[in-house]
Parts: C-alpha cells; sequence; structure tokens
C-alpha cells in the first residue's frame, strides 16, 4: 500500500479533524501539524498519536505570515492543508510552488481563490494540485449542489437550478447568543460581511449578506432559519454560468440570529477600517470579536450540522422534477470531533487524498472541477456520513 506524508498549516480545531482523516484514511506515514501557536501544535500533535494509536504525527512552531518558514516546513510533504485565516493563503499558496508541494485549503475568500486560480500554469509546471475552499461552506456544500447536477443529468434531466442551505449551531442553544463558534471567529464575521456571487436567470451577480430571510425544516433538528451569507458559494457560480440559472447558498441558524447579527452589521461592528474613539484609532471589528468572543466560545461545543442541496431539472417535454440531498451530523462523542470539525476536515482530507493517490491531477482547481461529486460523495458515506437523497 502506498503511503503518504502529509502536513497541516494551522493547527486548530479544524485542522487536527483533517490531520486525523489523513492518517485513518488517507494512507497517512506521517503527519506534520504547524501552528503559530507551540503549544497548539504541540498539543494536536499529541492527540493525533492518541486517537490513532500511533506515533505518526509531529509538529512544528510556524509563522505563517512567513514565507519562508512554511517553505522550509512544507518541504518533502506529498500534501498540505492551509487550514489559516484567508488572509495567510495567498503565502502559503506561494510556498507550495516554491516547495513543489501540493495543498488544500479551507478559503473562505472567493477574491482570494480567484487570485490562486490564476496560478494554474505554475502549479502545473511545477507537478502540483492546489484546490482552495475546502471544508463545510465552502466546501460541502458545493460538493452537493454539484452532485445535485449530476444526479440530474444521470436521469436524463437538464440541470436548472440549484438551491443549497447550511449551517452549524449549538444542539442545546442557550439564550441571548443562541450560538456557538466551532471555528475561527473572525471566519464568522467573514461569511456576514460583503457581497456573495450567484447566478440569477442565468447571470452571475452579487448580493450582500443578511439577505433573504427564509424558514427552513430539518428532520430530527426542528425548525430554523436561513439568510445569505458570504463566500459560500465560491467559484461555482463561475463554473456553471451558462448552464445554470440559479446557484445560490443560503446559512441556517436557530431563530432569532438573523435579526440579532443584522444589527450588529447596520452598526459597522464587522468593519475592518480604523475609526476614531475618544483620540484613538480602533478597528470595529477588533472590538467585535473581543466583546462577543468569551460569550459564544466553549472548551467543549456539542453541535449539529445540516447541509441541503436542492437541485430541479428539466424533461424533454419541460416537465420538472426535483432531488434533494440532506446531511445531518453531530457532536461524535467516540473522538470528540464536532460536526462542523467532521464535514470541515473531512472533506479538505478526502480532497487532499485524493490530490496525494493522483486523482486530482495538477493545476489550479475550482474545488467543484477537481473531482468529480459523485466520486467524492462515496468517499462521505464511507466516513459514515448519513447522506439522504430524495426525489420530488
Amino acid at each position: 500500500m502506498t503511503t503518504y506524508n502529509y502536513g497541516v498549516l494551522g493547527a486548530g480545531r479544524q485542522g487536527v479533524a483533517t490531520a486525523y482523516d489523513m492518517i485513518m484514511h488517507g494512507g497517512g506515514a506521517s503527519v506534520l501539524l504547524a501552528d503559530y501557536n507551540a503549544n497548539v501544535a504541540k498539543n494536536a500533535a499529541a492527540r493525533i498519536n492518541q486517537l490513532v494509536g500511533q506515533q505518526v504525527a509531529t509538529w512544528q512552531q510556524v509563522d505563517a505570515s512567513d514565507t519562508d518558514a512554511i517553505t522550509a516546513a512544507i518541504e518533502g510533504l506529498d500534501v498540505f492543508l492551509c487550514g489559516t485565516p484567508f488572509g495567510y493563503i495567498p503565502n502559503a499558496t506561494t510556498a507550495a510552488l516554491r516547495a513543489g508541494v501540493s495543498m488544500v485549503d479551507y478559503g473562505g475568500h472567493t477574491p482570494t481563490v480567484l487570485e490562486q486560480l490564476k496560478r494554474d500554469a505554475e502549479a502545473k509546471a511545477r507537478g502540483i494540485a492546489i484546490v482552495p475552499d475546502c471544508g463545510m461552506g465552502p466546501g460541502m456544500n458545493n460538493t452537493l449542489g454539484t452532485y445535485a447536477v449530476e444526479l440530474l443529468e444521470a436521469e436524463g434531466l437538464t440541470p436548472r437550478d440549484v438551491f443549497l442551505w447550511d449551517g452549524g449551531i449549538p444542539q442545546n442553544p442557550i439564550p441571548p447568543w443562541n450560538y456557538q463558534c466551532a471555528f475561527n471567529l473572525n471566519g464568522l464575521t467573514n461569511e456576514y460581511y460583503g457581497e456573495v456571487a450567484v447566478l440569477r436567470d442565468g447571470k452571475r451577480q452579487m448580493i450582500g449578506a443578511f439577505e433573504e430571510l427564509e424558514p427552513i425544516s430539518f428532520e430530527g433538528v426542528g425548525d430554523l432559519e436561513a439568510f445569505t451569507t458570504t463566500g459560500g458559494t465560491s467559484t461555482a457560480p463561475y463554473t456553471f454560468e451558462g448552464k445554470l440559472q440559479t446557484y445560490l447558498n443560503k446559512t441556517c441558524r436557530w431563530p432569532g440570529h438573523f435579526a440579532q447579527f443584522k444589527a450588529y452589521q447596520l452598526l459597522g461592528l464587522f468593519e475592518l477600517d480604523p475609526v476614531e474613539v475618544n483620540g484613538r484609532t480602533i478597528v470595529p471589528r477588533d472590538v467585535f470579536h473581543a466583546l462577543l468572543e468569551p460569550h459564544i466560545t466553549a472548551p467543549l461545543i456539542k453541535d449539529i450540522c445540516v447541509l441541503r442541496a436542492q437541485g430541479i431539472g428539466v424533461d424533454a417535454s419541460a416537465a420538472t422534477r426535483s432531488v434533494i440531498i440532506d446531511i445531518v451530523d453531530r457532536y461524535d462523542e467516540t473522538t470528540g470531533f464536532t460536526a462542523m470539525e467532521r464535514i470541515t476536515g473531512w472533506h479538505a482530507a478526502i480532497m487532499a487524498e485524493f490530490i496525494a493517490r493522483g486523482t486530482v491531477t495538477p493545476g489550479a482547481w475550482p474545488m467543484e472541477q477537481a473531482v468529480a461529486a459523485t466520486t467524492f460523495m462515496e468517499e462521505v458515506r464511507e466516513r459514515g456520513f448519513a447522506v439522504t437523497v430524495r426525489w420530488d
């Protein structure tokens, strides 16, 4: 059996989950856990070794703002994950090209992804694959959307519309927040800020976060609310422009979240431009994070993640059919991984493993084009995720 040497830059919650899957399912002989915080990296490696029962994980302190340091750390690896906040992804991409090491990342910032894709020729010349925007949303949501398109085509239908919903929520919401953040807080506010590309009437357009509120329900979970956020559609509207009429993603939360956080948005608390307060210059988002984070984070988060894709297709008689794909996942008592860690981390790991095995050829790939979604979903099911498919 061929084995591979993997790496994870950014050894936080999701990064540990990715490293675990690389060893358990990806033929990993070793995995390097690297982080700016040495204790985080050391503890992450120790946890992997304890979970898998082998000394396969090592650690290293690496500053993601230092491209040379990243390059040195990843030398000799087959594939690595950049699990840092998106601002460091360009450094990691340059390091990957310098070292000749393939990479995936959690992304979440479409303009950064579009810049990465411009390096396709460089990646091909170096013989490596770069696949941005893996994870949950963006990531698994767009895999489900692409899977819906493939299922419609397999039934002889012409795909017309794809609607996506996804979200991570606490199993037992506690007022007044009714929310716990199971990933980097800046990732949350980044989703709540700016604009996102969608397809409407067959044309790509930009819409803002916190728009188009609607109710939605998942079996075994209950009634939620959904609204537009940024980053979730990633490159899919570019990929499917000219093929689909609609491609839209919304984020799911417990009822009341929209009104609460929309107010923070309107106040300007997500803004990055400094403002002057009593003679001092501050960044509104920094203040927001400092005040909110203690209230919505905890050492132990027992969560639920929900994802839904609905694809609508047209047959030769102009009649429509709809396919709906659902995934509902919960905190895992055995490993201690949250649902967010499992879906985000394992989606990125699956893509990294496809790269390691040569299924993904060299180049910089939009996530939804790197591997057929039907093939990807076989790996998703192998990991025990409950995937339901129903036709209307």
